[in-house]
């Protein structure tokens, strides 16, 4: 079994931002895998189904990016996985728009959905797809930035990302993490 956590905000005005790139891959997902709907539990939206023999999960929290721990915390407590098959999916600045990057384990490095996650798991030990994002320009507002939509000539790379944020979640189901950030990591 693995679950995937898409880090993202909830409602109308977030659903095309930057914070929700890691919404925007597990749909990409959950559309080639047929896995539709999901139901509300665990301060999230939870879809599972099966893509092969792999029993999978896609999980939205619901309690907006900087309390995403909650949701990953409740459905750890409910469901019981074994947190080794934790994947959380999320904006990344440090990472070009265009491109992912693969971590096994690590800080939260500014972004405060992970350093929710962190502490509600009690542990940075998980598996992360960070989706590349860009930094913003010098001097403009980091939270504004993450909140804004993607701008019309940025559309392309934002779609390669999404797809490659989903083909990395597919390698996933029937490959170590490891071998994911071979794979996925350099491209």
């Amino acid at each position: 079994m693995k679950w995937f956590v898409g880090l993202g905000n909830p409602g109308k005005d977030y659903e095309d931002t930057r914070h929700n790139i890691g919404w925007m891959a597990l749909e990409e997902a959950a559309s080639r895998w047929g896995i539709s709907g999901g139901q509300s539990k665990c301060k999230g939206i939870v879809a599972e189904g099966r893509v092969g023999a792999e029993k999978v999960y896609l999980i939205k929290p619901m309690t907006y990016m900087n309390l995403s721990g909650e949701c990953v915390r409740a459905f750890l407590d409910f469901y019981k996985p074994d947190p080794a098959d934790l994947i959380v999916v999320y904006d990344d600045m440090d990472t070009e728009l265009g491109s992912i990057r693969l971590r096994m384990k690590g800080s939260p490095g500014g972004h405060n959905g992970i350093r929710s996650i962190i502490a509600h798991l009690g542990t940075d030990q998980f598996h992360r797809i960070r989706l590349g994002i860009s930094r913003p320009a010098p001097g403009r507002d980091i939270a504004q930035y993450v909140l804004s939509s993607f701008r019309k000539e940025e559309r392309e790379a934002l779609e390669a990302t999404i797809k490659k944020g989903a083909d990395a979640m597919e390698y996933c189901l029937s490959n170590t993490f490891e071998k994911a950030m071979a794979m996925f990591n350099g491209k």
